[in-house]
């Protein structure tokens, strides 16, 4: 008898992980049910496999979606993370497996005694970012531990870039997942993490220009600037006494400082609407966050708020996305700043057919064993090979699809509402991984996190 896998949700980041459980399908005796809204997406995505079934499903349809579950060996949500939760208190009903990319909300978490009174294995954060990272980071952190060593230090890092032959704009960057989230970045909280033991924070309109330079060879320079909250995962890792924790953002170097203008200016602003936008040009829309002047034009007045020259690099930045132009319309209503600049830069910065993508992700390990300091930096790299099978595709994807397969097959045992942070998750994961091409290299070093004697203060 075939076991029934129900994905629900066929978008982009859907792809790999479909391809992944349709190519395993005859040997592993699967069969996939792939529901979506669009029932034109989900049968685009089964590509007329015998093994796949596309079927038009709205999870507010409380019927339909119990009647899918309740036919299903295990459920993957591909779904909104704020769309998890009725799906997951289905699958407790009906005693299903699940599995998500999403962070574990407080919803999902409530769940899990009846997980575990049920047996059942909730798995979640298995894409990327959360995901690759929290196994990779594992895998090394309880490598270090069970040789005997302490940790200090540890720094993590992912991106999702547009891959060296497809950058082909000023800013080194272009959409690779939903714009709105890179739009609004760092915004809803200081970036908070500990360094040397003392707690730090970094406010919004500071955070782009606190960055760190990463090097990885073959593909150059780097810049990371500070996620919201490093601290959350002291715990999970089980680094409850580390004395430097931070995670960050990838971005090629000079980004972050362009990005800043955006912030200081006011653009990324979310809170509130602009009147008439629908009628504004993209010179308007620039103007209306700067002082009014009966002689300067638009362009003097962005260069003296901001502070640069016509020769800096930062105008050309400004210049290269037509925010000057009169003659274009932002032609949305009732729009906020944040919704305007997503606009602006949906048209600069959208993947083009040709484009691929590209996935850095970097982990720096510092630790002490038998009385002297050490560090590992494991670094990643994953290019996309097409439009739909981009590197973001199979980060998020391929994670899922074969978390599912290892609960399917009884692989994964331990019950509960979980990350995947256990050896018996990540270890045949990040395994099978380096297979499609997504692969760490780690390299041993002096450890070169703190030095008292460069610092007058801490």
């Amino acid at each position: 008898m075939s076991k029934n896998i129900l994905i629900i949700g066929a978008g982009r980041s859907a792809s790999s992980l479909i391809q992944y459980l349709l190519n395993k399908s005859a040997q592993e005796n699967l069969h996939l049910t792939i529901g979506d809204l669009s029932l034109e997406l989900a049968q685009r995505k089964t590509n007329n496999h015998p093994n796949a079934t596309a079927i038009a499903l709205d999870i507010n349809n409380v019927n339909q979606r119990q009647t899918e579950i309740q036919k299903a060996d295990i459920v993957i949500s591909m779904l909104p993370a704020h769309m998890h939760i009725d799906v997951a208190k289905d699958c407790v009903t009906f005693k299903k497996n699940m599995v998500t990319a999403s962070y574990v909300s407080d919803a999902m978490q409530s769940l899990d005694a009846e997980v575990k009174a049920n047996g059942l294995v909730f798995m979640n954060e298995i894409g990327l970012d959360p995901g690759i990272d929290h196994m990779s980071a594992m895998k090394v952190i309880d490598e270090i531990k069970s040789k005997g060593g302490k940790m200090i230090l540890f720094e993590s890092f992912c991106g999702g870039l547009v891959a060296p032959e497809s950058d082909t704009n000023l800013w080194n960057y272009k959409f690779t997942w939903a714009p709105r989230n890179v739009v609004l970045a760092g915004q809803g909280g200081a970036a908070k993490f500990i360094q040397e033991g003392k707690y730090k924070y970094i406010p919004y309109h500071k955070l782009f220009r606190r960055t760190e330079f990463l090097e990885v060879e073959g593909y150059g320079k780097f810049e990371g600037y500070g996620n919201r909250d490093s601290l959350k995962y002291r715990s999970v890792y089980g680094l409850d006494d580390i004395l430097t924790l931070y995670r960050g953002t990838i971005r090629r170097v000079g980004y972050s400082k362009a990005w800043n203008m955006f912030v200081q200016l006011g653009m990324t602003d979310d809170t509130y609407v602009m009147e008439d936008s629908e009628n504004m040009s993209y010179r308007d829309f620039i103007n209306s966050f700067l002082p009014y002047s009966p002689t300067d034009s638009v362009e003097i007045k962005t260069r003296i708020q901001l502070g640069i020259e016509q020769d800096d690099i930062m105008w050309d930045k400004l210049l290269e996305l037509d925010l000057f132009n009169p003659n274009k319309k932002v032609g949305l209503k009732n729009a906020s700043p944040a919704q305007i600049l997503e606009h602006i830069l949906s048209e600069s910065w959208s993947l083009q057919p040709e484009d691929k993508d590209m996935i850095v992700m970097y982990h720096k390990f510092g630790y002490e064993i038998n009385g002297e300091r050490k560090q590992i930096d494991s670094k990643m790299v994953c290019i996309g090979d097409d439009q739909t099978y981009t590197a973001m595709a199979k980060t998020v994807g391929l994670p899922v699809a074969m978390a599912t397969l290892q609960i399917l097959n009884g692989n994964i045992k331990t019950p509960g509402v979980q990350l995947p942070i256990r050896k018996e998750v990540y270890e045949p994961i990040l395994k099978e991984l380096e297979d499609f091409g997504v692969i760490f290299k780690e390299t041993e070093m002096p450890y070169i996190g703190y030095n008292p004697d460069k610092l007058l203060g801490n």
